[in-house]
């Protein structure tokens, strides 16, 4: 299917929500708006905590602790939203057992507003991640998967608006290509569509078209690969498109300790992060908006 005639029918599947932000009183100046931001990626089934004789993460990690992170963040901000850039499944029992039913359940509770899809997402199959969505209270955010003759048709979005605090924040999903890494019998008739050129659309729509004050971009695209430094990844995504704000990343299972700032096609500032693997952290940027919604940042990497 042509790219533009994919993205005009998935178009109707873009939502808005409003989550009712209240006013801040901890921002230095009244007309000031923050909004924060909490990511995660390649948690890959890890429900608990990490023992205290972990070679590398002692007591580190856990559903327990990420959910009282989350908890006082949003205690502090309660314009505060929530995402997932991909690979939720596999990795521990957990998933071996229950096949992702024990992390969209864990993920509602912890109040996910969007995920997207990663590679090893699709390990039990799509039709096995199908049968697990309604476990999921949250939205699947790809743009760039056509998933029109697969049990998936419908049940994921291009991207989605949300109205937090007198600010709309446009969130969209981009892949990687799973030829190579997935067995085609897993994913069935999914195609896959150019990131970069994807993006481009989501974004005309994002920000020329609904006006959005904040673009971010869910990608599983991976942070930069040394050996093919050409390869469509994270970075290459931010230099070659315009009008994304933050791109939240997965599949490399980089840690970053703050996010990378790249100029983009305009030559205007963007954000590039991602927390490395396991849900041993978690990412945290603050935007803060002046009267006239001008944008300022700051993020960092906090220890489950």
């Amino acid at each position: 299917m042509e790219r533009r005639k994919f993205i005009k029918n998935s178009i109707a599947t873009g939502s808005l929500i409003g989550l009712g932000g209240l006013p801040l009183t901890s921002c230095e100046h009244e007309t000031e708006k923050k909004i924060t931001i909490l990511h995660t990626n390649d948690v890959h089934s890890h429900i608990e905590v990490f023992s205290k004789g972990h070679d590398k993460y002692p007591n580190i990690g856990g559903v327990a602790r990420r959910a009282s992170l989350i908890q006082s963040v949003r205690s502090e901000n309660p314009n505060t939203l929530l995402f997932d850039a991909g690979d939720i499944f596999q990795g521990t029992p957990y998933f071996n057992y229950f096949g992702g039913e024990v992390e969209f359940k864990m993920m509602s509770k912890l109040g996910y507003d969007a995920a997207t899809i990663g590679n090893h997402d699709f390990d039990n199959s799509i039709d096995g991640l199908e049968n697990k969505l309604p476990h999921a209270s949250f939205d699947f955010l790809i743009a760039n998967y056509d998933f029109k003759n697969t049990v998936l048709n419908g049940k994921t979005k291009p991207y989605k608006i949300y109205h937090v605090d007198g600010l709309k924040i446009g969130v969209f999903g981009i892949g990687i290509k799973l030829d190579g890494l997935v067995d085609p019998m897993l994913y069935k008739e999914t195609v896959y569509l150019d990131p970069i050129e994807i993006a481009q659309d989501m974004t005309n729509i994002l920000k020329n078209e609904q006006h959005c004050d904040l673009v971010i971009c869910l990608s599983h695209l991976g942070y930069f690969y040394k050996r093919t430094p050409d390869y469509i990844c994270d970075l290459n995504l931010a230099k070659n498109t315009k009008n994304i704000d933050l791109i939240i990343g997965g599949h490399t299972h980089t840690f970053l300790k703050k996010p990378t700032v790249v100029r983009n096609l305009d030559d205007q500032n963007l954000l590039v992060n991602q927390v490395g693997c396991w849900g041993v952290n978690m990412g945290r940027i603050d935007f803060i908006f002046d009267e006239h919604k001008n944008i300022s940042s700051k993020g960092t990497s906090i220890i489950v």
